[in-house]
């Protein structure tokens, strides 16, 4: 090989990608990644340009359709791509829309005055990433046509003459498998939950799925738009006041729409969209709201001698416990964080949110003085819970209780101070708990055994939390602290396993655990960090040499029993069939498991611990919006809406597979 010397470092050593080949290049740089979420990405980017037509007052229908074949058709009546030659290209304006970069009606001359889409490139974004793509534009009661493959044109524009289309646009698109390489079939579930969020945000839209592979439709419609979705969060949950405050205002060349209402739990829920698109880290609109509802409530709150002089002011902590709130801004130049749009940057919205909040929510105080006394009253609460939680926080460091160099007391931790090789245990009971200690890896594996069912924490305010052990327990062995301290640099375990009994105890104690987590260290789920362990439910003895497979679903061990009851007729092995199954399977016993507490130690660390033996299941929060629904049912007060859900999916569903 030649030697190459800096000298060496020419024109020809540099790579031009031309028109797609970027995006098949490097896809994560403009969808996230290439799998689960950033192949349902691709629906998201085609269906983002039909609610822009929707925003525009263009059109009024989205339907996503899943076909039979693997592929996703999307339409929208509004105005249709245009397919005249467009000047600068000299090509159709759909190829071009549909095959250059940073090509669409986005960036002024009168295209779109809001859109969600930032860079123009969603459209030849998904056509880049499919093996086949197929465009279909009615205009003028005549229907064209445009195929791809790969991103590149298989056919020219198409006039397929008269067609009963209405209006609109069509395009039905394959994923590549080459790319997306875990790709099985778009998820039914996903898209229903974009449809309904898009339905909520854009009043007069109708949104509408159907999937073909089950037969399975639906449709959304919502007259009162986000007034509707706050309703929908706080489905199940006691408000404190029956009007939803709701808000549209026009400010410059933008729209501030808010709507929100308080309930009686101790968490907020607020959610910041900008030109219909979700942003779940928030940025300038969600910090001008929340600026203004401190100052405005404060300022209520003292002209109307709800506070005492003396008092200190009320945080932005305070007033946002029990928020429910959507705020929803459309302004012409969104300037997002990267092509996933999760945090939004114009400073100008934080100045546009914060003084429509303030006048407006200020005339809502003043016509619903009820309302305002109980929100200013539980705001109220939540401060001297706070200066409470405060003092038992100080109480406990004091004492060296969630100092990270002070751990448990019961705490068996491993050698390894490398966070990224460590997990702890979190065992249920103290006789499991001891045999996970002896069965253990002690270098790498920590145990932290608990006692009975730990606190619900969906119902209990940080101060009572600082006095449960078994909680500041689990908070001291973590070392990232709990609340304003907190900080997920600080964990000392990669991973965080969750270990209970394989039965109804067992699963009320990992969801009161999974609670904990959710409300109080999402960072922590978000990282990827949790995992329940699946204990075997069953123990076959095999005859002869008296070793033992474990099965862990029971499915799974019919499945076994007549593989090994085949194999052994195939063998020639006469089989009793009076018998017993797992005798005529070659079985001396068959065994099934109550809890942890019956397996020894090198049982326990076979079938559950031994990192190439187990089973663990990783938490995940796939929609936070749907977990916050789900915890409140499960952990709430609502005692007959927990009935109802858990009577309704009691055959069905397994804490295990819950995507959480």
């Amino acid at each position: 090989m030649a030697k190459q010397t800096a000298d060496s470092y020419d024109a020809s050593q540099i790579q031009v990608l031309e028109g797609l080949e970027p995006v098949r290049k490097r896809p994560g740089m403009y969808i996230g990644s290439t799998g689960y979420d950033g192949v349902h990405h691709l629906i998201k980017e085609i269906a983002d340009n039909c609610i822009d037509e929707a925003i525009a007052g263009y059109g009024t229908m989205v339907k996503i359709e899943l076909l039979e074949d693997g592929g996703c058709r999307v339409t929208d009546n509004g105005r249709g791509i245009p397919v005249d030659i467009h000047p600068k290209t000299g090509k159709s304006t759909l190829e071009t829309v549909l095959t250059v970069l940073h090509a669409g009606g986005k960036f002024g001359g009168g295209g779109y005055k809001v859109s969600s889409g930032l860079h123009g490139v969603g459209s030849s974004v998904v056509n880049a990433l499919s093996t086949k793509f197929v465009a279909e534009v009615s205009h003028g009661g005549e229907l064209y046509q445009l195929e791809f493959e790969e991103g590149k044109p298989k056919t020219d524009l198409k006039n397929l003459g008269k067609t009963d289309m209405p209006r609109g646009t069509r395009i039905t698109f394959y994923p590549d498998t080459k790319i997306f390489k875990e790709f099985t079939k778009f998820d039914y579930g996903w898209v229903l939950d974009y449809l309904r969020h898009q339905a909520y945000l854009t009043k007069g839209v109708r949104a509408k799925v159907y999937d073909y592979r089950t037969g399975d439709r639906y449709e959304f419609y919502f007259d009162g738009g986000i007034k509707s979705y706050v309703k929908h969060l706080n489905f199940g949950k006691d408000v404190l006041e029956d009007e939803i405050f709701y808000v549209e205002k026009q400010v410059e060349d933008s729209v501030v729409e808010i709507a929100m209402q308080y309930n009686d739990s101790y968490t907020e829920n607020v959610m910041a969209f900008a030109n219909n698109v979700y942003n779940p880290e928030g940025g300038m609109h969600l910090v001008g709201f929340r600026s203004a509802m401190t100052r405005v409530i404060n300022d209520y709150a003292r002209k109307n001698g709800l506070l005492k002089e003396k008092e200190d002011n009320l945080t932005g902590d305070d007033i946002r416990e029990g928020q429910t709130a959507v705020i929803l801004v459309k302004l012409p130049d969104p300037q997002f964080e990267g092509q996933t749009k999760n945090k939004l940057g114009n400073p100008e919205v934080r100045r546009y949110v914060e003084s429509v909040t303030n006048e407006y929510y200020s005339y809502y105080l003043e016509e619903h003085p009820a309302a305002a006394k109980k929100i200013i009253g539980k705001a109220i609460l939540a401060a001297r819970a706070r200066k409470a939680a405060r003092a038992a926080r100080e109480n406990v460091i004091r004492k060296g209780v969630l100092e990270g160099s002070s751990l448990p007391g019961k705490l068996a931790d491993c050698s390894s101070r490398n966070p990224d090789e460590c997990e702890l245990y979190i065992v249920e009971g103290d006789s499991a708990g001891g045999s996970a200690k002896v069965g253990r890896d002690s270098r790498t594996q920590a145990i932290l055994p608990l006692r009975g069912k730990v606190l619900n924490t969906e119902r209990a305010r940080l101060d009572r939390m600082l006095n449960n052990n078994e909680i500041v327990s689990l908070i001291k062995g973590l070392g990232v602290g709990i609340s304003d301290q907190f900080d997920v640099k600080g964990l000392r375990y990669n991973r965080i396993i969750i270990m209970t009994d394989a039965d109804v105890d067992g699963s009320h104690i990992a969801t009161l655990l999974l609670t904990f987590f959710f409300r109080y260290m999402t960072e922590v789920i978000e990282g990827g960090h949790i995992y329940l362990a699946k204990p075997p439910l069953f123990e076959l003895t095999r005859s002869g040499n008296k070793e033992s497979d474990f099965i862990y679903d029971e499915p799974d061990l019919d499945v076994l029993l007549d593989k090994q009851i085949a194999a052994r007729k195939s063998n020639g092995t006469k089989i009793d069939e009076s018998a017993e199954r797992f005798k005529q399977a070659g079985y001396t016993d068959q065994k099934r498991y109550k809890g942890l507490g019956e397996m020894d130690a090198t049982q326990l660390w076979e079938t559950t611990m031994n990192p190439e033996k187990r089973v663990l299941i990783q938490v995940k929060i796939a929609d936070a919006e749907k977990a916050d629904a789900i915890f409140n049912k499960l952990m709430g007060d609502e005692v007959e809406l927990r009935k109802s859900f858990i009577q309704a999916r009691a055959k069905d569903v397994n804490l295990d597979d819950l995507d959480v």
